[in-house]
């Protein structure tokens, strides 16, 4: 696809993320997302400590920027048990060795969206999780009005299992997040077909309570076209629990 924003045609290929990508990385970071990243999280995302990471670059590129970075994906691998999904896999806890793999960060260099680099840097970790003989699932979070990553995500076959309310703190303000899991390597929900459609049902007729209850109050808001995902079987807010790791996932592309 040939994108107008763009004055040649791009030539993207897949790399794993350098030290000399330091300065691109932070820059398109602090582009894109709205929270700034601690120096630490660049450090360790170029020098490969704890986090494994993909860079987009274009080879067709002019003025000797064909190497430099263009898009990114960053993650990490937590251990299944310390995670907060482990209620959404069919966990053995005589198998302490069980891991995930958890998206970080995910951005494409707005005159290179459209190009389908989300999407191919996402394959790039499932492919990666998917070789792990101990992964079971990819999970990330999404904050709710990010409505091109949810459909992206979706469209991609992970499943959106939760609404986590006020997860994310910006710039003052509470947001909320959907919680998104792919599986692999034969992971997979705890609830059988039956167990999920009752999930469904009971979800439903309580957020059916919760639309009641703001019409009695004549709250103005409306409520956002995300607020359910049709898929969970966990359709309200909930809290989430346990630990999770120390930089939140965000992703920006279109």
């Amino acid at each position: 696809m040939l994108n107008l924003k763009l004055s040649h045609n791009p030539l993207i290929q897949y790399r794993p993320i350098r030290t000399s990508d330091l300065e691109v990385l932070e820059k398109i970071h602090g582009d894109l997302f709205p929270i700034r990243y601690e120096s630490e999280f660049f450090q360790n995302v170029v020098n490969g400590r704890d986090i494994v990471s993909w860079g987009a670059v274009d080879r067709n590129r002019p003025n000797e920027q064909s190497d430099e970075l263009i898009g990114f994906v960053t993650a990490r691998t937590v251990l299944a048990k310390d995670s907060d999904i482990e209620e959404f896999l069919r966990y053995d806890s005589s198998r302490s060795e069980q891991t995930l793999i958890y998206i970080l960060t995910l951005g494409v260099a707005d005159s290179y969206r459209n190009l389908g680099i989300a999407s191919s840097l996402i394959r790039e970790v499932i492919k990666y999780a998917s070789n792990i003989p101990t992964c079971r699932a990819v999970y990330l979070h999404v904050i709710s009005y990010n409505n091109p990553a949810i459909y992206l995500y979706k469209k991609m076959s992970f499943q959106c299992v939760r609404r986590l309310s006020a997860f994310y703190f910006i710039n003052g303000q509470h947001y909320d997040a959907y919680l998104f899991i792919y599986y692999v390597n034969g992971g997979r929900s705890p609830c059988s077909p039956l167990e999920l459609i009752k999930l469904i049902v009971t979800g439903a007729k309580s957020g059916f309570r919760m639309v009641a209850a703001k019409l009695w109050r004549k709250e103005d808001r409306k409520p956002s076209k995300w607020s359910k995902c049709k898929e969970s079987g966990s359709l309200l807010p909930t809290k989430h629990n346990k630990r999770m790791p120390t930089e939140g996932a965000l992703s920006q592309f279109v």
